[in-house]
């Protein structure tokens, strides 16, 4: 389980990972406000990145951003328990730092 950065209204997520097939996959499973408090949000249930694969600390596949409505190709780089998720479109390159939460 991850939490992601805060987005742009303060809201954080946890993102579930999980094996899919020979790849790794993340769900958004629960959003929180800038308070804290548990929300109901459209994006609860949607699948935020896929298809990663590589191994040790660095894994490269596809990524949604909800902010967007889009998906990118990505790349997640752990490092101890916290992961760098950063992807491309064009030269505009964007990325979060996550943390494992359990």
């Amino acid at each position: 389980m991850w939490l992601t950065e805060a987005d742009k209204k303060g809201q954080v997520a946890h993102v579930e990972a999980r094996a899919c097939g020979s790849a790794w996959c993340g769900t958004i499973v629960r959003v929180y406000d800038a308070s804290g408090a548990q929300v109901n949000a459209p994006t609860v249930g949607k699948r935020v990145f896929w298809d990663m694969t590589g191994g040790g600390n660095l894994y490269q596949g596809r990524a949604y951003v909800p902010a967007h409505n889009r998906s990118y190709a990505a790349r997640m780089e752990m490092q101890g328990d916290r992961m760098r998720v950063s992807g491309c479109a064009g030269p505009l390159c964007l990325s979060q730092m996550w943390r494992r939460v359990r």
